[in-house]
């Protein structure tokens, strides 16, 4: 386990101390993991809201334009057609086909960018995007001054309504826009982790913290750990860069293909289409368990008493009341087929399903008020 002395801590260490949470390493970052408990804070941000302190994501602001540098070559998504004031996820690739990095790309202009990484990855994806970027450009690291706080949860337009106006209301799932918000003018994206109605705020640092306390006052809202974002993207089937996917999985292997845009050239694209064209790779599947106990990572994965694979995210389902997870598999199975997950003399019984686990989320809804107002 990585030393305190050694982790970097986000501007709202302080407040996480003061409301008495469980702190631990994350991603070179001292997080907080929980404040009332897991299960809790799942529950609640399911049916009110949550606050996520967010800060130790990557941001990166990029002057380009696509027709005179290849800044479209990093990612497998298509950039030259996304409008303005849209976001969109997908990936970051080596030469294998392998992901450096998933990630949201916003459009704040016709020729200017925001990247969104994970933050364990930001210095690797820095030196990345410096090496492979040519033509006329301009890439600014931000992530050291722009704070960014995630409220999610079917009442967190609610909240938004009160602190910036009934603007808020007007975006799509996966755009975002400029709003005033403590006097200052920053972005708001409709995104999210949880599969919740959600918004993330990117807000100067040295304000990061007076924004945290002006939501808080809000009393459907809690400051909700670690603990529970992982549980609660896990329910919706969402990956976790380093556990789920790495620079040794392509996005094929993750059943991602939908974030591929084959109609542009982009690196690890020919790797992938000579992967896509063997079709013998391995394969990210869920499962259901058939009690509460909850399968862990690197649990082998067991299909008619053969050894297939391994569990790569596993936990309690609070929203479902039984374990889920998520692992690859060498060998075709489908949706309904009974496997085991297996971990020394430990034996889990389970089920392949498809995702989401979690089906009333309310992340895409488009009758928002409808939403939080029951």
């Amino acid at each position: 386990m990585e030393e305190n002395s050694t982790l970097r801590m986000t501007p709202l260490i302080q407040e996480h101390k003061e409301l008495g949470a469980k702190l631990a390493p994350f991603g070179g970052w001292l997080m907080p993991i929980q404040y009332s408990g897991i299960l809790q804070e799942h529950l609640w941000t399911r049916k009110n809201a949550g606050l996520f302190d967010i800060c130790h994501m990557g941001e990166f602001i990029v002057q380009a334009d696509l027709s005179k540098c290849n800044f479209s070559s990093l990612f497998t998504i298509d950039l030259e057609h996304m409008p303005q004031g849209c976001c969109r996820y997908g990936f970051m690739l080596n030469q294998r086909g392998g992901i450096i990095d998933d990630l949201v790309v916003y459009r704040i202009g016709q020729s200017q960018w925001m990247v969104v990484t994970n933050a364990a990855t930001t210095d690797k994806d820095h030196a990345h995007m410096r090496a492979i970027l040519k033509g006329e450009f301009k890439l600014e690291n931000v992530s050291a001054v722009l704070g960014k706080l995630d409220l999610q949860g079917k009442v967190s337009a609610k909240v938004l309504v009160s602190l910036i106006g009934e603007e808020i209301l007007k975006l799509d799932y996966y755009t975002f826009d400029y709003f005033t918000v403590l006097g200052e003018k920053i972005i708001v994206s409709r995104t999210g982790y949880t599969g919740e109605l959600g918004y993330e705020l990117y807000m100067p640092n040295q304000r990061i913290v007076e924004l945290w306390h002006k939501i808080l006052e809000d009393k459907s809202v809690l400051p909700i750990g670690l603990g529970a974002r992982d549980t609660l993207r896990l329910e919706m089937g969402y990956g976790l860069y380093g556990q789920d996917m790495c620079e040794e999985t392509t996005p094929l292997e993750a059943r991602a293909e939908h974030f591929i845009c084959w109609d542009k050239e982009f690196i690890g694209k020919s790797a992938l289409l000579e992967q896509k064209e063997k079709a013998d790779y391995r394969k990210l599947v869920c499962f259901i368990a058939d009690s509460r106990r909850s399968p862990r990572h690197n649990y082998r994965i067991f299909y008619q008493h053969q050894d297939i694979g391994q569990v790569t995210s596993g936990s309690f389902a609070p929203s479902l009341n039984f374990g889920i997870g998520m692992g690859y598999v060498e060998k075709e199975i489908a949706a309904g087929d009974q496997i085991s997950l297996v971990d020394n003399s430990l034996l889990i019984n389970a089920k392949i399903v498809a995702k989401p686990f979690y089906k009333f989320g309310s992340a895409k809804t488009k009758e928002i008020r409808n939403v939080y107002s029951g």
